[in-house]
């Protein structure tokens, strides 16, 4: 495993230019924070061409494993520091069991020095240590150390979250790295900066590479079925990567994505089928099936997808339809919603279940921030009063109405319009004996 790993062109060019700058070591001595030893160690490798450290630590290697993060541990000025690092990562190569063995001689190493370089405010030093310990964390085979990993991760929710371009890019594929050690994919999840984090990424629409790197994320996580279970509940993925993959370019962002709902069916279809339909998945997988692929294995998963869907679709009611709609928290002007005929039918079905989809439905218009999912639930609550006898007392005890009342001074328009109409059905319909 190298660097290559993360790569970045910003920490590439930085490591070229400190790698010619020159470092006090001789101050450090005088000033009793190196030894004589570590300083006739370190100038044998100081601003040396790299096939000359290569021969040097070639038959040293643990003794500059041990001397590179005991200076990172004790030598605290940003530009030492960042030449350490540099150091360190041009050693690392093939070499990493070696530099993971120097917490043999002190259990602080390796990780202990970096996680504190993470803490700089440089941003070189920074994404350098994150480099880094992505590299060997990924390469550990041994169980992972928590208390290694969460303060990083948590370096690499903010790295994330951040508009900084080359922060972002750094934090994402050390995020991407990590992900392929299930132990770590536990961890991630329970980061909700990170996940955040890599919706928002997607919503702004990134390049072709960021993309798929970040849907590599979501890929890597489907594997895990608490994850697969809740994912689309609480970060309303799938129709987010239809829309990415509806917009890719590159073929690799689209099998992906693909590979990635073949999983949350497989290992969730309940919680996941509906929010596909609704999210009008099938059409989508459809049109892929008739294009032309590089990569035969995704059409396997465009056929599986295909079947599963229809399968589903053909056994769904219009109410079922309707619940679905509902249970992925994704209302959108689908015909039902202005449908006499079926609220007519299917209002009282509503209170089933100790009124279970009712309460779904009020949930909706008090957590959701999206004005289309407001609208549609504030027209369906009146829709509800309207053709449900007991419909007026049931939204009164469950909070909805004072929650349709503040609607009527949301910012958006369509919102207002809805809510008064829902207002004026839950003013003016006569109450019912419950």
């Amino acid at each position: 495993m190298s660097l290559s790993l993360v790569s970045n062109a910003y920490l590439d060019d930085a490591s070229a230019k400190i790698r010619s700058k020159p470092v006090p070591w001789e101050g450090y001595q005088r000033a009793d924070l190196i030894t004589s030893e570590e300083l006739a160690l370190i100038k044998k490798v100081d601003k040396q061409p790299r096939q000359r450290i290569d021969q040097i630590l070639l038959s040293d290697l643990q003794t500059y494993a041990l001397l590179y993060f005991r200076l990172l541990k004790k030598l605290q000025r940003v530009d030492t520091m960042q030449c350490l690092l540099v150091l360190i990562a041009d050693a690392l190569s093939e070499r990493i069991p070696v530099f993971l063995r120097t917490s043999e001689a002190d259990p602080d190493l390796p990780f202990l020095p970096l996680l504190r370089a993470l803490d700089t405010q440089d941003e070189f030093v920074q994404l350098k240590a994150s480099q880094i310990l992505t590299i060997l964390i990924s390469s550990d085979s041994t169980p992972l150390a928590l208390q290694h990993l969460k303060p990083f991760l948590a370096t690499l929710s903010g790295l994330v979250q951040g508009t900084a371009v080359n922060k972002r890019d750094v934090a994402v594929q050390c995020v991407e790295s990590l992900l392929a050690r299930r132990d770590c994919r536990q961890a991630v999840w329970g980061v909700t900066g990170i996940l955040a984090g890599l919706i928002e990424i997607l919503k702004h629409k990134p390049g072709p590479q960021m993309s798929y790197q970040v849907a590599f994320c979501f890929w890597l996580l489907s594997f895990e079925q608490n994850v697969a279970e809740q994912l689309d509940k609480k970060y309303d993925v799938i129709p987010l990567l239809i829309d990415v993959a509806q917009g890719a370019v590159k073929e690799k962002v689209t099998r992906v994505i693909v590979a990635t709902f073949r999983n949350l069916v497989v290992k969730a279809p309940a919680a996941n089928l509906p929010a596909m339909l609704v999210a009008k998945l099938l059409p989508f997988v459809k049109n892929l099936s008739t294009r032309k692929w590089q990569d035969e294995d995704i059409l396997e998963d465009i056929q599986f997808l295909r079947d599963e869907l229809n399968t589903n679709f053909q056994s769904l009611t219009t109410y079922d339809e309707y619940t679905s709609e509902l249970s992925s928290g994704y209302l959108s002007w689908s015909p039902v919603h202005e449908s006499d005929d079926f609220w007519k039918e299917n209002a009282a079905k509503l209170n089933d279940n100790d009124c279970q989809q009712l309460q779904t439905l009020l949930r909706l218009l008090k957590e959701s921030t999206d004005p289309l999912v407001l609208a549609v639930a504030a027209q369906d609550v009146g829709q509800y009063v309207r053709h449900c006898d007991r419909g007026k007392k049931l939204v009164e005890k469950y909070n909805g109405k004072a929650r349709v009342m503040e609607l009527m001074t949301h910012e958006d328009s369509e919102v207002r319009y809805r809510a008064l109409v829902s207002v004026q059905q839950l003013v003016s319909q006569p109450w019912a004996a419950v």
